[in-house]
């Protein structure tokens, strides 16, 4: 896992001198090996390693494009098939003699598209039927591929089009090079007449979750730069895997969407996991509440505002996503139109497709309103604050269920509440508002009074809420956003402290790039700039004597730690046996966190099912170090919990 400095320079990110180890440290307590993925692929002979081995000849026309403005804005359309290549053949991505032949086909791309570009021509985008494109992302500087299906209809300089979206299904090897493969060659299930159909990546396997999430739009963001896209009807389906992310898309996000079309797939955490099956342990208390992140069912009530069909085959096992679902619906008082395929396993009926379309083609026709006159929303965090005009700005608590049913009338809108403390409304005709029964005159923002519990307009310059959209938790929600890893030196209070980080700070490489498929952007403390803590999401691994970035922000953390104790609240610890790990705003920047020693918290379920793929830590945690465990877990979590709307910390309580 050498580092490639080539690959980092968008970033803006310097990094030391050595390279990532390529097995990880030796541990001094027994851990188990957890199955990864992508797995292990084939050995490859030398003399084809060296012929696919390309990572100097990307650096080449990387620095070469750079020094060409005009010309970088093409260059990861280039680069996904260089990278698709190279991550192959350095990492043992090649999983069979097949692909070998197809790593040299997607090399010829490259160089063909690299000549092109060199000579200021960009001829792949002149083309109907399958493209596949790249974007660069905000998030750690990689780039990301995706496909597109450009309609044989379209002309430069066309009105907006419609665009559907198709989420792949799980995949454990489908690698960049095997979707750039599928992507070429596949138009894929659903290919409505004279509509582009993007198929994100997601960042390989993990259900469309965190930057997975992210990608979508990045990868749509990417599609309306070059084409003309018609928002009001933009459709989001699925299949499987693709299913469960097309059920979260559809209900966090049902402002966006004309219609949606989730098959098969998992809509909910405890049933389709089997949580709390005989014989087996329930997940704590926590990770129970941080359900709410991604369970479609919790937010089922947004589906009124988006036209939602389902499909499931008779006989298909994850027919009940689509069931739970109509059970979640129903309890709102609303119906899910659920299509299911006569004797039909886990793939599309031929007549049930026929069905699907046409509620599809029939909600396009209508297309997306943007202003109807009544919204229902949802929402259990505010990672997920907005539908259509409507934005929830401050929630009473965290993971409790909010919720707003706003009405317009005459320049008027009407709006019941539940948990909220601060909440905004969008429409250009609004004159007037009544709040759970207080006439108000039309502002920015509103604010309730704790104490009184009246809502009130909030004063000019008044700050949002301590947790607010965008800063509001969990340790994974920092992943969400451009981060950067702070390395410290090797000058720790105690060597169980500093043999802990060299193992967990491995795995959130490893597990970045193996999950999310980037290389992580990191630094060393000595060359940490005030630019970088002002538009970073800081990853701080070490404690306040190796690492002086976590000495410098530890007066503003509701946290004392010193060579002999870590204390929270007052709870204190042993700091040879207990280590914290947590998230908070970041003293730098209004929007950015800070988070100590902790990449993503289910490193370790990320080769098991994806609805796995979800938080395992709050927004705090202690844990113990010396307990045994697998060998990217952090140990026994001691204690764990949330902080308060402010930021500031409650007894731990389960």
């Amino acid at each position: 896992m050498q580092r490639r400095q080539f690959l980092s320079l968008s970033a803006g990110v310097v990094f030391m001198e050595a390279p990532l180890p390529v097995q990880p440290p030796t541990p001094s307590i027994p851990l188990e090996k957890p199955k990864l993925l992508p797995p292990d692929g084939i050995p490859v002979a030398e003399e084809v390693r060296r012929e696919l081995s390309i990572a100097t000849e990307w650096g080449n026309l990387r620095r070469e494009i750079e020094e060409k403005p005009n010309l970088k804005r093409y260059l990861p359309d280039v680069e996904v098939y260089y990278k698709a290549v190279e991550w192959s053949v350095q990492f043992g991505e090649i999983f069979s003699e097949k692909e070998i032949e197809v790593a040299r086909n997607l090399l010829k791309t490259a160089r063909e598209r690299a000549e092109a570009l060199r000579q200021g021509k960009t001829p792949w985008l002149e083309q109907a039927g399958n493209v596949v494109l790249g974007y660069q992302s905000r998030i750690d500087g990689s780039v990301q591929p995706y496909g597109l299906v450009i309609p044989s209809e379209y002309r430069k300089g066309d009105k907006p089009r419609r665009l559907d979206f198709f989420l792949h299904g799980r995949g454990e090897k489908l690698t960049e090079l095997a979707f750039i493969a599928q992507r070429e060659r596949s138009a894929g299930e659903f290919v409505p007449e004279g509509a582009f159909v993007l198929h994100p990546y997601g960042r390989f396997c993990n259900a469309n979750r965190f930057a997975g999430e992210v990608d979508l739009f990045e990868a749509l963001a990417d599609v309306k730069s070059r084409f003309p896209i018609d928002e009001n009807r933009i459709v989001v389906r699925g299949f499987s895997m693709g299913g469960a992310a097309c059920w979260q898309f559809a209900v966090h996000h049902a402002g966006l969407w004309v219609a949606a079309a989730p098959g098969a797939g998992f809509a909910e955490s405890p049933e389709y996991t089997r949580a709390f099956a005989e014989g087996k342990t329930p997940p704590p208390w926590y990770e129970q509440k941080l359900w709410h992140l991604y369970d479609a069912t919790d937010y089922a009530l947004n589906l009124a505002n988006c036209p939602t069909v389902a499909y499931s085959g008779e006989l298909d096992k994850q027919k009940q996503a689509a069931d739970r679902m109509s059970d979640a619906m129903a309890k709102e008082g609303l119906t899910l139109t659920h299509i299911i395929g006569p004797k039909t396993e886990h793939k599309y009926h031929p007549d049930s497709k026929k069905e699907i379309n046409a509620f599809i083609d029939t909600a396009v026709a209508k297309g997306r309103n943007p202003l109807p006159d009544t919204v229902r929303f949802t929402t259990w965090t505010l990672r997920y604050p907005t539908l259509l005009w409507v934005t929830v700005q401050g929630l009473g608590s965290h993971w409790e269920r909010a919720k707003v049913e706003a009405t317009f009338a005459n320049g008027a809108v009407t709006a019941k509440t539940e948990n909220i403390t601060s909440i905004s409304f969008t429409r250009p005709d609004i004159r007037t508002v009544v709040l759970d029964g207080k006439s108000l005159p039309y502002a920015s923002r509103y604010v309730r009074e704790p104490k009184s519990g009246q809502w009130r307009v909030a004063k000019k310059d008044e700050k949002l809420p301590g947790k607010h959209p965008g800063l509001q938790g969990p340790i994974d929600d920092a992943f969400m956003e451009p981060f950067l890893f702070v390395e410290g030196n090797n000058n720790y209070g105690n060597d169980a402290l500093r043999n802990w980080v060299s193992h967990r700070y491995y795995w959130a490489l490893e597990g970045w790039r193996r999950t999310f498929r980037g290389d992580a952007p990191r630094t060393d403390i000595r060359y940490l700039t005030d630019e970088q803590r002002r538009t970073n999401n800081l990853i701080l691994w070490g404690d306040p004597e190796s690492n002086t970035e976590i000495k410098r922000i530890l007066p503003k953390l509701p946290l004392r730690w010193n060579t002999k104790e870590v204390q929270i609240g007052n709870h204190k610890f042993p700091a040879n046996r207990y280590v914290p790990v947590l998230i908070y705003p970041s003293p730098y920047a209004p929007n950015r966190y800070v988070v100590l020693n902790s990449g993503y918290t289910f490193i370790e379920f990320s080769a098991a099912s994806n609805a796995q793929h979800a938080p395992k830590l709050p927004d705090w945690a202690i844990i113990d170090m010396t307990v045994p465990g697998v060998i990217n877990t952090p140990g026994k979590v001691a204690m764990a919990g949330f902080f308060d709307e402010q930021w500031r910390f409650v007894p731990q309580k389960g």
